[in-house]
């Protein structure tokens, strides 16, 4: 199982954010269904580390998060000059951050290593080829699309399992969370 835990946005706000989709070149964008916030990525594991990561999971004990869509952004490519994602931010990134850090830290102690990359509080709305997009293809899109103004309340997370296919991945919830200490 390839496993990753995530904050679901509500239908709205995922309304607002597919309806930004559309007029990059090559961009792969995400799907409904794909969209998400990611707190920790496990990746590979075995049904017992999938076991010992849903009852990890399960001992968190923290508040719900009040969040908004922040600004555009973007992952660079192996060449600095291309773009290999773009993301909208979600603020604000403290709380997230500490949340994400609780989740990591209970997964550690599961005996689990999530991925240490540095944490970065966003949606990912589009994916380019493994060479990126220019930052010139990027421009006018982003000269002309305004970031939603768009506010939930996360009241809960998921240890979600993802399937990779030649369409893309397809992600499946495995267990759910609430937010509520």
């Amino acid at each position: 199982m390839r496993l990753f835990v995530a904050l679901r946005p509500p239908p709205p706000v995922r309304d607002a954010l597919t309806a930004l989709m559309g007029g990059i070149e090559g961009a792969r964008w995400q799907s409904d269904n794909n969209l998400h916030l990611t707190l920790a990525f496990i990746g590979e594991v075995d049904r017992h580390q999938a076991e010992a990561a849903t009852d990890a999971l399960a001992t968190l004990v923290a508040p719900p998060l009040d969040l908004s869509l922040g600004q555009f952004g973007s992952f660079e490519a192996e060449r600095a000059d291309r773009t290999a994602a773009l993301w909208i931010g979600v603020t604000p990134a403290e709380p997230v951050a500490t949340l994400a850090a609780a989740i990591r830290a209970a997964l550690r102690r599961a005996g689990l290593e999530p991925d240490a990359r540095k944490f970065v509080p966003h949606i990912t709305l589009a994916r380019f080829s493994r060479a990126g997009a220019s930052r010139d293809a990027l421009r006018p899109w982003l000269s002309t699309i305004t970031a939603p103004q768009a506010s939930w309340r996360a009241d809960g997370f998921h240890l979600v399992q993802s399937h990779l296919g030649h369409d893309g991945p397809h992600y499946e919830p495995v267990a759910s969370y609430t937010l509520s200490g």
